[in-house]
Order: structure tokens, then sequence, then C-alpha cells
């Protein structure tokens, strides 16, 4: 049955606004008068393809549900699924408690389409901006098995999981990011302003300055001459690699250097493998297929370097080899996974085994950073510092000298 949008007036003169399910928009406006209501609009809010092409246009102008509201909404109806409700009867109560319109609005549409006898699958498939093909697909696997109360259990689990990783590495580069902006924004001011009055204070005596402070006020003369040439520069750098990493190749190749980097790069292979054993764990757990799990797999891999060896992985899957053989042979992975994969081929436990080396890669993944986050702290700290101090001494070294040779 279809779901009408409808904006009324009721018996007090305030305004209503919500959603009904009729047949037609006459019939709407009818039910809506048996409610002692006076409807004011009444429209469609998805039926059929054009009626939901358009419901797109107007309710997709940005994201509705943020990663955490996605997260909570799907751990909403696996409850209610769970308990025992129909998806119909879910969608319904989630339409009801939505925090906004547009979400209600959206509820509300999958509603409708789950109504008119389409998959729940098909229905979250209208609205890609804000369900992703891995959502989808774990959706549809348990719609097909009849565990979609579990599925999307092990689905909100997930995602919780990803935004909590998200949050800490954030909150583990967050501090250090900003003492680095700090102190270039105040070393840059003193080159360019504090730096330049010595000099000035200093223009008229036949002295000769002590060697730090020429060598501040050349650096400074430098940076007021070529500082905006060299920001263009680096801004015109920026452009072309953004431009650059569109080519596929250059970005394999960008993508394989950068996880050579020393400590960044181990950094960066842990989040992805991470990411790659849980969502396999995640669509092998809800019975999807291994190949499609791995090719949906490595589609959320951001590295272009892994993304290939897990393509690689899949074809050597494709043709007969085992999962742990086909990941041992790509090195970029480590090492945990293939062993999880075999023991969890070995036991015939293979999603809760990955689900593990998820754990796992993520847990070393929070630690390093941690690390290097509590190790970077101090050092930028004292790096700002001695800046700080070789500037202070060449503003005072020519004090002092002066001071002297009045004496």
């Amino acid at each position: 049955m279809p779901a009408y949008a409808f904006e009324a007036l009721d018996a007090e003169g305030a305004t209503q606004k919500g959603v009904i399910d009729a047949d037609t928009a006459k019939a709407a406006r009818g039910m809506l008068r048996g409610r002692s209501l006076v409807p004011l609009e009444v429209r469609p809010v998805s039926t059929g393809e054009n009626a939901g092409a358009g419901a797109n246009a107007v309710l997709f102008r940005r994201r509705i549900f943020s990663a955490t509201e996605l997260a909570v909404w799907t751990r909403q109806l696996a409850g209610l699924v769970g308990s025992g409700l129909t998806l119909e009867r879910a969608l319904t109560a989630l339409a009801e408690e939505a925090e906004n319109e547009q979400q209600h609005h959206l509820v509300a549409a999958l509603r409708a389409e789950v109504n008119a006898g389409s998959p729940f699958a098909k229905a979250l498939a209208r609205f890609p901006r804000e369900f992703s093909e891995i959502y989808i697909a774990v959706v549809g696997a348990g719609e097909q098995t009849g565990h979609l109360g579990a599925v999307l259990e092990r689905l909100a689990d997930d995602l919780e999981d990803r935004q909590a990783l998200n949050a800490k590495l954030m909150a583990a580069t967050l501090y250090p990011a900003i003492v680095t902006v700090v102190a270039i924004v105040i070393v840059l001011l003193l080159m360019t302003y504090v730096v330049p009055q010595v000099a000035n204070v200093f223009a008229g005596s036949k002295r000769a300055l002590p060697f730090l402070t020429v060598l501040m006020l050349g650096l400074s003369a430098f940076l007021r001459s070529w500082g905006l040439a060299m920001l263009v520069v680096l801004f015109g750098a920026f452009v072309l690699l953004r431009l650059s990493l569109r080519n596929p190749a250059f970005r394999e190749r960008f993508d394989a250097g950068w996880l050579n980097l020393p400590l960044v790069g181990r950094l960066s292979r842990g989040y992805n493998a991470a990411r790659f054993a849980g969502t396999l764990a995640m669509l092998a757990g809800a019975g999807v297929p291994i190949l499609k799990a791995l090719q949906a797999a490595a589609e959320t891999l951001g590295n272009r370097a892994m993304r290939a060896d897990a393509l690689d992985a899949l074809v050597l899957v494709r043709e007969g080899a085992p999962l742990y053989s086909a990941l041992a042979q790509k090195k970029r992975f480590p090492g945990l996974l293939g062993m999880f994969a075999r023991l969890g081929e070995q036991t015939g436990q293979l999603p809760s085994m990955l689900q593990r080396a998820a754990k796992q890669l993520s847990a070393e993944v929070q630690r390093r950073a941690l690390q290097f986050a509590t190790l970077l702290e101090p050092l930028l700290i004292v790096g700002m510092g001695l800046v700080v101090m070789l500037i202070v001494l060449a503003v005072l070294l020519p004090i002092i000298q002066l001071n002297q040779f009045v004496r």
C-alpha cells in the first residue's frame, strides 16, 4: 500500500504533519477527514520507480543518516525484528520514533516499498546515498536465509566497531595535528613580524651581528619575499597530486609506496586489513557466497594496492585455491589474517575466525596509533620549543652584544 506525506489542520488550528498509508491520494484525504483533520497537502512518499527517483531528489540533497545514526537505527531495527515483529510493523515503529522529518519520510518510504511487495534489500537499494552496497548485500542475505534479525544485529555490531575504531584513531591524531598547526603559525608570525622589527632596530648599527641573527634575518627576508609564491607552489602541487590520484595506475603506485612508509604504512596496512577481515566475516556469516563476499570486501579497501591484492586473491579462490593460501601469497596483508583464515577453513568456522582476526588487527592499530601519538606529542612540543628558543636567541644576542659594547 502506498504511503502519503500529509500536512493538515486539527480542530484547534494547529498544523499536523505525518505519513499515512492509503490506496490513493483521495483515500488518504478521506482518512484524514475521518480523524477530524483538514488536509492541506497530500503527496506520495514513494510509489514506483519514477516517484522513488523524485523522492531521492527531494530527500537526498545531503545524507539523512550519519554513520552513528545509521548504526543506532540498524540496532533498533534488529531489536524489533528479533523480538518477533514483522518488518512492516518494525518500520512503522521506527518511522513514528524518527528524530526528524527527513528520517521519518525515509523510513516511511522503505515501509511503503515493503508493503508493496518489494524485498527489503531492494527497497534499501533505491537509496544508495544512505545504504552502501555492503549494507544492502548483508540485508539481502539475511532475507534469503530467513535470519534477518540476527544479520541486522551483526551489521549493527560491524558499524559500531568501525565507528569506534575511526573515533579512536581520530582522537589519537587530533592533538598532534593541532600542536603542529599552532607551532607553524607561531613560527611564521615570529619570522615575518618579530624578526624584521629586530632588523629595523639594528639597521643603523655599524657592528657585525651574530651569525644566528644574520641567519634568522635571511630566513625572515626569504619568507616575506617568497612566502606567498611558496604557498602557491604548494597548493599547485597539492592540486596536481589530487588530479594524478584519479589515474588508477598512479593511485595504486602511490598507495603501494604509502604502505612502505616506516610507521604510517604499517598503521594503514593494519587498518585496511581489519576492515577487509571484518567485512568478509560479516558477509560470510550472513550466508553470502565466498566469491561475492570477497568481491564486496575488496571494494571497501581504501588502499588501491591492497585492493588489487584482494582482487588477485579472489581470482585464486575462484580457480580453486583455499582462502588462506590466496591471502598468504599477498604480502601486503598481515600474516595474522592468513593464519586465522586457515584455522577457520579447517574448523568450518571461517566467519568467527575472520571476526577474531579483525578484532585483533583493530586492537593492534589502536595500540600503535596511541603509541605514535604519545611519542609524537612531546617531540612536537620539544621541537617547537627549540625553534622558538633559536628565534628568541637571535633577537637577544644583538641586544646583549650592544649592552656589552656600551659598558
